[in-house]
């Protein structure tokens, strides 16, 4: 009878133990496991939320690169959004597909012409019905504390490999740098000649970033500790 009871009470500890460490874990470190250890979740498709997850279904629903769109993708269980990043006149991390305003604001010109406050000022627009949203255009910062421990974000670099310290530090700084996917386009001159050295714009930034997701592929990388080449296609 002893026996049995250390046992139950064995399992109900081992049970409330288990209970408890995930209700600590968050959403966004539910996804990370999946995501690095992808060979064990082999029947599981990882959905990745394209611009914030503005189109639904079929129908563009939110403004792209939103925060509403990022509220309505990890609603319906996206487990990656994919956003871009500019900066505007006076240097700031800015969240714009388009170098310029006009299709995705109601604002006209380039990005890289305005300043933060005068960006702030732009009101996101619904692609296909012109609806006008009361959602201005958000900053890096603000784009990465909406996403925190709730979903992974993928940054699409729209700028230099020299930039990606400077979005990596604020993800730091944030506290959730291990949420985050950089991604660096190939078609970047710098990152072109891959029989070649590495560049020494990559080499820098990749060392900038020891602990932290480096995307410099066609396919998302999270380890900067083997940075791995892609033969030219």
């Amino acid at each position: 009878m002893r026996t049995l009871w250390l046992s139950l009470l064995l399992s109900t500890t081992l049970a409330v133990a288990t209970s408890q460490s995930l209700a600590g874990e968050t959403r966004a470190s539910q996804i990370l496991d999946r995501f690095e250890h992808a060979n064990q979740w082999r029947d599981h498709v990882m959905i990745a939320a394209h611009r914030a997850g503005s189109m639904q279904a079929g129908k563009t629903l939110y403004a792209e690169n939103s925060l509403a769109a990022v509220e309505g993708s990890i609603a319906i269980g996206a487990e990656i959004v994919e956003v871009d990043v500019r900066r505007s006149k006076d240097g700031a991390f800015v969240i714009m597909h388009d170098s310029w305003l006009d299709r995705t604001t109601t604002c006209k010109g380039e990005v890289v012409k305005y300043t933060l406050a005068e960006l702030k000022k732009c009101r996101l627009v619904i692609e296909g019905t012109g609806t006008v949203t009361d959602e201005p255009v958000s900053t890096l910062r603000e784009m990465l504390a909406e996403t925190k421990d709730r979903i992974l974000i993928n940054l699409d670099n729209k700028l230099e490999v020299t930039d990606l310290p400077g979005m990596i530090a604020i993800a730091r700084d944030l506290g959730m740098a291990d949420q985050v996917i950089v991604k660096e386009n190939l078609w970047n001159r710098q990152l072109r000649r891959w029989h070649s050295p590495r560049p020494a714009a990559v080499s820098s930034s990749c060392r900038s970033l020891p602990t932290t997701p480096c995307m410099m592929l066609r396919l998302p990388v999270r380890s900067t500790k083997r940075l791995r080449r892609v033969p030219s296609s």
